[in-house]
């Protein structure tokens, strides 16, 4: 009997043991579960901390940009956007580039309608020091904002965006689209090595891919000047626009949105495809008006253009008339 009572004692012992042991294992495999809770939290807190820091310094960064552009809004422009195109040249030998081409583009927001200002490159106008200066001077020395800032003092209107576009750019958005029609009024025959420009182009209606575009647009051997290349970038932009607005050309905005996105130069802080598409499908149907800085050539230098400012001043009253209630006052913020 006792030794029976003996060996069940035993047993009790050898099973609370086991049992023990069992419990043992228990908790240290949840403290080790506990444990890689807590480290993989922490992990997880790391990689959320960076990726909100990632983050939140590009949002900084962009609000540092926006500021940077940022325009005070004259209510008379409100129910505009206002771009600044430029199109900027090789640079020559220096590798600073002049503006080639200066388009102001207005989007009536409501109507979607677009409004085209041609404004010669020759065109005088204040520079930062207060002297007259040529605009493509103006941009060569001050770039993007100093064009932006001279010629809204010129106009007086309020400049949302700026674009700078060079030639090589140029021809790779026409290409994305397919190609433009355009009408060549006369043979164009130049070569400018130091430029590295050789045009040759027939006269006549024809199909022109991205090179001859740049080439049409930058010809300038002829009796008009740059007044003959104002002319010429009015039909571009308006074959450009009613190329915009033809249904082949939808699948392609995806390609011109990543061209806009890698390659353009500008104040705009988004170029995607979706964006792209929503300001396409903003447009009218109804063709571009495209208008021709008031002025003249000066006598005996026609490269350089003077402009009429009472008729600048009635053309920009025509093209934003003043809203109902209240006048409004120009804004001197830099762009």
């Amino acid at each position: 009997m006792t030794g029976q009572t003996e060996a069940n004692i035993q047993a009790k012992r050898r099973i609370r043991r086991r049992y023990r042991r069992l419990q043992f294992f228990r908790l240290l495999i949840f403290l080790l579960f506990l444990g890689g809770i807590g480290w993989g939290g922490y992990r997880v807190f790391l990689w959320g901390s960076e990726v909100y820091n990632h983050y939140y310094g590009m949002y900084q960064a962009y609000m540092a940009r926006k500021a940077s552009h940022h325009t005070e809004m004259d209510e008379q422009f409100e129910n505009y956007m206002n771009v600044l195109l430029l199109g900027v040249d090789e640079g020559g030998e220096e590798g600073v580039p002049n503006a080639d081409s200066v388009l102001l583009l207005s989007l009536d927001k409501g109507a979607g309608r677009v409004r085209v200002l041609s404004i010669p490159r020759g065109t005088l106008m204040t520079a930062a020091d207060g002297t007259p200066e040529k605009i493509s001077r103006i941009y060569r020395v001050g770039g993007p904002k100093e064009a932006v800032r001279a010629v809204r003092s010129l106009l007086g209107v309020t400049i949302h965006y700026y674009v700078v576009i060079n030639p090589k750019i140029l021809a790779e958005i026409v290409d994305a689209v397919g190609g433009i029609d355009l009408y060549a009024e006369m043979p164009m025959e130049y070569n400018d090595p130091a430029a590295q420009l050789d045009i040759h182009i027939r006269q006549g209606y024809q199909h022109m891919d991205g090179d001859t575009v740049q080439k049409y647009l930058r010809y300038r051997s002829d009796e008009l000047g740059d007044i003959g290349r104002v002319q010429r970038q009015r039909r571009f932009v308006k074959a450009m626009y009613a190329k915009l607005l033809q249904l082949d050309t939808v699948p392609k905005l995806p390609q011109l949105a990543k061209i806009l996105q890698a390659r353009v130069t500008t104040s705009v802080e988004v170029w995607d495809s979706g964006q792209l598409a929503a300001v396409v499908q903003s447009l009218s149907p109804e063709s571009p008006e495209t208008i021709m800085l008031p002025g003249a050539p000066q006598m005996g230098d026609d490269s350089i253009f003077l402009p009429d400012l009472p008729k600048v001043q009635d053309k920009i009253a025509e093209l934003f008339p003043a809203p109902a209630q209240g006048t409004g006052t120009m804004d001197g913020a830099e762009p």
